[in-house]
């Protein structure tokens, strides 16, 4: 459906009218994209009020706070805060406020709204709009090189492929202890290689072996997608661009943004292929949840484990193999639907891949929940407070594990998973041990779902074509990944080319929440519990450990560092 739905299908209409009711003149606009997405631009006096009722008294989650250059269009910034409702009514309900092309200046919802943090310091260094009370002034994105007066993703601002000169020598980025004092020693760990391939700047402030806070700053490696999407590729060649978002979960990706697209345009994607789409989505939490089970082992010291979910996770690459052609970058997503088929011979093989590694699985399962090990390292670490994970609007097995039911799969309708049977899985430990367990409890649920859809694939076409891309028009597009839910956000140009692409990946809804993980816990669990929001490491990671007090440091390899915590925690060392 379009923006010209009838109002009577709506869905999150009673939503809006409880924002009406309270705040009867905050609302300039209201728009539907979809029948369950609404923009709705309000005053800027009044977006803290009604942002707050949304997301506290409402069920709102703030999935993405993004900006986007208007001028050209109505000669203002516009900034958009997306909030997943998720109470008695599902929808998602946009608000914008429109931001003077002069003045350049919006009030902040990171004091009100913990979880725009992030959101709002990107909005900052790529468009230079100043969030008004952000407690947190420090650049996010761009490097402390950057000119202070460039900001990537106005539309008059540069070339893509330019790179400014640098204006310091040095990092000059402000690590914050929030909790310390000066006497607190800091261990710093970076750079490490996190999610995107970009490596990360990690402070562990400690007493003795215990973390009082930690700090971090990531972005190392921008590769500037969005501003290559909207200045030299066509829609479907983002759509192969978004595949190379993450090198886990690509066709994620892949699908939220052709997703967010057909929303925008009302395209109806055929039932076959939300289907194969549906399929290939848990094909990729296979192998993702076996990768993160297998290092959870390894970082306790049980490389057996590690050793063999690796090599069960093989069978599922060979199962992606067989079903796109490729073991990952499958390129299979085209505006409209799905480029190829799964022919019935990889059907019946597929299915049978399935139930080899459903075998395999429940051994190794039950093995790994066995081993004394596991439990001692996990139960009780980097545990996330349900109310933290609630303000941060975390996403993925890391807010179901901290008790809350929240799975896009099932809060909002996409590709298939109307016909595919599952359940959400939630645990209310919040640590690292029940992190696990809901991945676990997730690879069998999966199994299940790709056999399911394997075997009922809908007839029909593959693709919806003869469509036209209007301008002007935009819409959400989302997954729930293997880490969580990626949010797309896409605006249609007149030049058959993006106006404007916002990618929110799974794990950027997450970090800001790590902190309050790793704090009270120990240096030695700190790999650990870095690890359980599944990231991805290099292997060439260094560790500087620093006594403020003394003035001295040594640099020591990651691999020393993991060993320090299995002698510390009495693990057998290889």
């Amino acid at each position: 459906m379009n923006q010209h739905t009838a109002h009577d299908q709506h869905i999150g209409a009673d939503t809006i009218a409880e924002l009406r009711r309270h705040h009867p003149h905050a609302i300039v606009e209201e728009t539907w994209q979809t029948a369950d997405q609404a923009t709705l631009t309000v005053k800027p006096t009044a977006l803290v009020e009604v942002a707050g009722r949304l997301f506290h008294q409402l069920d709102g989650w703030l999935s993405v706070s993004f900006a986007n250059d208007e001028r050209t269009l109505n000669g203002h910034f516009a900034v958009y805060h997306v909030f997943s409702v998720e109470g008695s009514t599902k929808s998602w309900i946009t608000l914008r406020v429109l931001v003077d092309a002069n003045e350049q200046e919006y009030p902040s919802l990171t004091p009100t709204i913990p979880a725009a943090v992030w959101g709002e310091r990107e909005i900052r260094d790529m468009y230079g709009l100043t969030a008004v009370g952000l407690p947190d002034q420090r650049r996010l994105v761009l490097p402390d090189d950057w000119p202070q007066d460039l900001h990537p993703l106005r539309k008059d601002a540069m070339d893509y492929r330019q790179r400014p000169m640098p204006t310091t020598d040095t990092e000059t980025y402000p690590f914050i202890n929030e909790l310390g004092d000066d006497g607190n020693r800091i261990v710093p760990v970076g750079p490490l290689h996190i999610t995107s391939d970009e490596p990360g700047h990690f402070r562990l402030f400690v007493d003795g072996e215990d973390i009082v806070d930690a700090d971090y700053r990531l972005f190392y490696v921008h590769r500037g997608m969005e501003k290559l999407a909207e200045t030299r590729m066509g829609y479907n060649e983002v759509a192969f661009l978004t595949d190379r978002v993450c090198g886990i979960c690509g066709f994620t990706h892949s699908v939220a943004y052709s997703t967010s697209v057909e929303n925008a345009l009302g395209i109806a994607v055929p039932a076959r292929a939300k289907m194969i789409r549906a399929v290939l989505l848990e094909v990729e939490r296979l192998h993702s949840h076996m990768l993160n089970v297998g290092l959870a082992s390894h970082f306790t010291g049980f490389d057996t484990g590690f050793m063999q979910f690796f090599r069960v996770r093989e069978k599922s690459m060979a199962l992606a193999e067989l079903l796109t052609g490729a073991r990952k970058t499958y390129g299979l997503n085209l505006i409209g639907g799905v480029r190829r088929d799964i022919m019935k011979e990889d059907r019946i093989k597929g299915a049978q891949l399935v139930r080899e590694l459903r075998d395999e699985l429940k051994p190794l399962v039950a093995m790994l929940l066995e081993t004394a090990n596991i439990s001692s390292r996990m139960v009780g670490i980097g545990r996330l407070d349900p109310k933290v994970a609630r303000d941060f609007s975390c996403v993925g097995p890391m807010v179901r594990a901290s008790g809350h039911a929240r799975d896009v799969r099932r809060v909002h309708d996409f590709a298939g998973y109307r016909e595919l049977p599952m359940e959400i899985r939630s645990l209310t430990g919040g640590d690292v041990e029940s992190r696990v367990l809901v991945r676990i409890h997730e690879l069998y649920d999966s199994l299940d779902m790709i056999e399911y859809g394997l075997k009922h694939l809908p007839a029909g076409p593959l693709l919806t074509e003869g469509f036209t891309y209007q301008p002007g028009k935009f819409a959400l597009g989302f997954t729930e990944a293997p880490r969580g839910e990626n949010v797309h956000w896409s605006m249609t140009g007149d030049n058959q080319k993006l106006f404007r692409w916002r990618c929110r990946a799974a794990t950027y809804a997450n970090w800001p929440a790590l902190r309050y993980m790793l704090r009270g816990n120990t240096i030695a669990d700190a790999p650990l519990i870095i690890g359980s929001l599944d990231p991805c490491y290099s292997c060439t990671d260094r560790v500087t450990l620093v006594d403020a007090k003394k003035g001295k440091s040594t640099v020591v390899s990651y691999k020393e560092i993991e060993r320090y915590g299995q002698e510390r925690t009495g693990s057998p060392l290889k």
